[in-house]
């Protein structure tokens, strides 16, 4: 159920029945004040930047795939083939959000995760992602973003390895990667 709620919280729902839930209250609104800093959110969301301020903070293919949701082509990032030690953060904010410890070959062409940094067991409460709902290409998928400064990166699929099963498909232009650290 928990896991459930974790990922119900970032679904764009301006409003939910609390039937929904069991009856029982919420505590808002589900998606409206989700990450936006609202006292009972988890997240560590900074005011988001203008969009002509994240365009010269930018290059336009990070614009693109962090604010605007594309996709680099599969095998064209930098990130790909990369089997240094250290931490990969957001480009747009500096978050840490996955390990190389937890990052593996999937063969899909995006750099492959199987957790993100600070998952325990199946709480991603203390991790520097959030998943969404993204039924965009007609199909549902679930969508990563940061918590800090929502993202875009990529999204998560039930198809990874062990333990966890998830492949977490990140584009390596959302990603800043620091070497030795964990």
């Amino acid at each position: 159920m928990a896991r459930l709620l974790r990922a119900l919280r970032g679904l764009p729902f301006r409003e939910a029945s609390p039937r929904a839930f069991g009856g029982r209250p919420i505590g808002g609104v589900l998606g409206a004040s989700a990450g936006r800093g609202d006292a009972g959110s988890l997240t560590k969301h900074e005011p988001s930047l203008a969009k002509s301020e994240w365009r010269e903070k930018l290059t336009p293919e990070q614009f693109h795939v962090t604010r605007e949701k594309g996709t680099e082509p599969p095998f064209s990032g930098i990130y790909l083939n990369n089997t240094e030690s250290g931490m990969y953060h957001c480009v747009c904010c500096d978050s840490p959000l996955f390990s190389s410890e937890k990052k593996y070959c999937s063969g899909t062409g995006w750099p492959s995760f199987s957790e993100a940094h600070g998952t325990s067991g199946s709480d991603e409460s203390n991790t520097g992602i959030l998943r969404r709902v993204d039924a965009s290409l007609g199909s549902v998928r679930t969508e990563v973003v940061c918590k800090q400064c929502e993202a875009h990166l990529g999204h998560v699929f039930p198809d990874g390895p062990g333990p966890t099963s998830q492949r977490f498909c990140i584009n390596s232009v959302a990603l800043k990667f620091k070497p030795g650290q964990h």
